[in-house]
Formats: C-alpha cells, sequence, structure tokens
C-alpha cells in the first residue's frame, strides 16, 4: 500500500483538469479508507457482487464516489446503476439503451463512458470508431444518462509510443464528438495517456500494491 508522501507526489504531478480514479478492484476495504484519509474520493471496482459489501462497511465515507471499471452484463445493469456514479466500460449501443431505461425506473442518472477499440484487440471491448459514428445520433437521444467521455485499453503489446499514439486518437475522437473527459491511462501508462490529454487515469497497483485475494 503506498504511503502518504508517495501518494502527494503522485496527486501533486498531475496537471489541472486530470483527475485521479483508484483503482481499488481486489483490494480490502481497509486500503480504501487509508487512501480516502489522505483525501481520495474516487474509487474504481470491477465487479458488482465485490463492491457491495465494501460499499456497504464503507458508507461512513460520505464523499466517496463509485466508479464501475469492468466488463458490464447485461443481467448487472440494474446493480450497477443503482451502485455507481460513473461507468466507464459501455460498449455497444443496446447496453447503453437498457442503462437508459433502467436509470428511468431507479431514477438515477449515471455519467457515461463509451469505451471504444482503437486497435484490433481480441481480449477488450469496445465501440469501432466507425461503428460509433453511425450509431452517434441515437446515442445522443438517449434520456437519463450523462454521457461524458470516452474510455481506451491500449492492447498489452503496445510500446510506449504507440500507446501514447493511441491515446492522442482517443483524445481527438473525444473532441470529434463533443466529449470532454478520456479515461485511459493505467499504473505503466499515466504519464504517456496525460501527455495525450487523459481527464481521467486509473492506477491499481500504482497505488495499492499487488491484487489481494477478496
Amino acid at each position: 500500500m503506498i504511503g502518504l508522501n508517495e501518494f502527494k507526489i503522485i496527486k501533486d504531478s498531475l496537471p489541472l483538469g486530470v483527475s485521479l480514479l483508484a483503482v481499488s478492484k481486489g483490494h480490502q476495504k481497509d486500503s480504501i479508507r487509508q487512501l480516502y484519509a489522505y483525501g481520495q474520493l474516487d474509487f474504481g471496482e470491477s465487479r458488482l457482487q465485490e463492491a457491495i459489501p465494501k460499499k456497504n462497511d464503507l458508507n461512513d465515507l460520505k464523499h466517496i464516489r463509485w466508479h464501475f471499471v469492468g466488463t458490464l452484463q447485461k443481467n448487472k445493469v440494474r446493480g450497477v446503476v443503482k451502485e455507481f456514479d460513473f461507468i466507464h466500460s459501455v460498449d455497444s449501443v443496446p447496453l447503453l439503451e437498457r442503462i437508459s431505461r433502467i436509470s428511468k425506473e431507479e431514477q438515477k442518472k449515471p455519467n457515461i463512458f463509451l469505451q471504444v477499440k482503437f486497435r484490433d484487440d481480441p481480449k477488450k471491448g469496445g465501440f469501432l470508431k466507425q461503428d460509433l459514428l453511425e450509431s452517434w445520433p441515437k446515442i445522443i437521444s438517449l434520456n437519463n444518462i450523462n454521457l461524458i467521455g470516452l474510455m481506451a485499453i491500449p492492447p498489452i503489446s503496445l510500446n510506449s509510443y504507440q500507446r501514447k499514439d493511441l491515446f492522442f486518437e482517443c483524445r481527438k475522437f473525444a473532441n470529434h464528438l463533443g466529449l470532454q473527459e478520456c479515461s485511459m491511462g493505467m499504473s505503466n501508462d499515466w504519464k504517456e495517456a496525460i501527455e495525450a490529454g487523459a481527464t481521467w487515469i486509473r492506477l491499481g497497483s500504482l497505488l495499492f500494491g499487488k491484487r489481494q485475494t477478496i
């Protein structure tokens, strides 16, 4: 687990307009509580069944904000809409339509990032750019969602320069769509992502260390 001084160094290095998401999946609630005490408010989880007990145990932390960063299955949409303020991984129009409908029923309005696949990667989901452009009129007509940005995960095979090129492409595409936020960059490439225009970086191991077993 990172110490206060190291955490401050990371936070102080972030440019204005860049937010830190602490990806707490696989880590215990006490680690989340410690980072919260340092001033960290945004935490990311990828499994609903793991997140709910943590949220219940940490409900005294009144300013905490929860982000869903994992693959969202359609049968988990209602739970995720109820439990999370941000969803970073929406990768299809049918999924977005389901979120819109359930958000209305639950009287919620989650902040949504659309996951885009900028390079071929069979291990990752996401909109293809052309498909997203073709679906854009339908997407922006949906209610009960707050569409704020794009999310990107580079294939693991890319080197540092290739990842930065992908991040620049994501930033440019978000600008083209009129979206302010870009969720991109993790513990191994967050500095490249910031240089390319990230507004959210998602750090897990850099803050919490090796993932624990829940």
